[in-house]
């Protein structure tokens, strides 16, 4: 990713996630110098955002089947995650 600054909104969650992994390994490594380093901790900040939002769209996606009284599915509601 060449461009800091911003985030695709069509970037995958893994591909979000591997350049998070990146960012984290180069500052733990201490081998950034500080102005960089500060510009990695912004992208991974927008990076990890990123990932919650992409995460919470896919927890609205799922679905749970309701099974009734007499062992009959009665339909679909939101999964529920705690």
């Amino acid at each position: 990713m060449t461009d800091t600054a911003t985030i695709p909104a069509d970037l995958s969650f893994e591909d979000a996630l591997q350049r998070l992994e990146q960012i984290v390994q180069k500052l733990e490594s201490g081998q950034a110098p500080l102005e960089e380093s500060i510009a990695l901790y912004e992208e991974g900040a927008r990076l990890k955002a990123h990932c919650e939002e992409r995460l919470k769209a896919a927890q609205l996606r799922v679905e749970k089947i309701v099974v009734g009284p007499d062992g009959a599915a009665r339909g679909v509601e939101p999964a529920e995650f705690t």
